[in-house]
């Protein structure tokens, strides 16, 4: 079993050594952030299996931070705070917090939490797997296996750029994919350069599979963080 790639969000520095030591111990890889904006940029950038979420930032509160990764991935956050009161534990798992660990806690917990949450994470990964590897939707569809994309039953020519950027949110369709995310998985860097590329890319793969005088709209822009494949009922 892969071990899973956490983001650790802790201001406080003695509990953060706590948490990388034993996340380091148990051949987990792992970065860390120390307040809310930074956490937001990290979880975007690097796109970690797990976030383990501090809720006392300095700079905002982490459901907060919650929400706002909420507004664009499925990552499962396991809150990590002193507030022990239920109406603090309602407020993190209403935003989408999936676990709540209160402090003091033990170590053999924490693990005990990463270990199940993992698990969660590899059934849903097999059922991905198990998949059918063709897409559909509305009149479009990719197979993934064979390469190619169609519209209408008409193949697509697409250049390989225009096929990644396709495949990847088609397979995270319904999720809005970061411009940091994407440049990453696409050209393997994040430059401005690479940012400015998509634009472009994005435009012209639309002009390819929204067509026609009252063309379907696929992919759905959100200014200032990135783009999301619409599911066509």
């Amino acid at each position: 079993m892969n071990k899973a790639y956490i983001l650790v969000v802790e201001d406080d520095l003695p509990v953060s050594n706590l948490i990388t030591t034993t996340l380091k111990a148990h051949d987990y890889r792992f970065i860390t952030a120390q307040n809310g904006k930074n956490a937001i940029l990290q979880a975007s950038s690097h796109n970690p299996d797990i976030i383990l979420l501090d809720l006392g930032l300095p700079d905002m509160d982490g459901v907060e931070v919650i929400k706002c990764i909420r507004s664009w991935s499925n990552v499962p956050i396991i809150v990590i705070s002193a507030r022990s009161e239920d109406r603090d534990k309602i407020d993190a798992l209403d935003a989408g917090a999936d676990d709540y660990l209160t402090k003091p806690f033990s170590v053999e917990e924490l693990l005990a939490r990463l270990r199940a949450t993992q698990r969660r994470l590899n059934v849903m990964q097999n059922q991905t797997l198990n998949m059918s590897s063709i897409f559909e939707n509305g009149e479009l569809r990719v197979d993934y296996a064979a390469g190619c994309a169609y519209l209408k039953d008409e193949e697509l020519h697409l250049t390989p750029i225009e096929y990644k950027l396709l495949c990847l949110l088609s397979k995270n369709v319904g999720k809005v994919l970061t411009h940091t995310y994407i440049t990453q998985e696409v050209w393997g860097s994040s430059w401005d350069n690479d940012i400015a590329s998509l634009r472009v890319y994005m435009a012209t793969l639309r002009k390819k599979i929204e067509v026609g005088e009252e063309p379907l709209q696929y992919i759905q822009t959100h200014i200032g963080i990135g783009y999301r494949m619409l599911k066509i009922e």
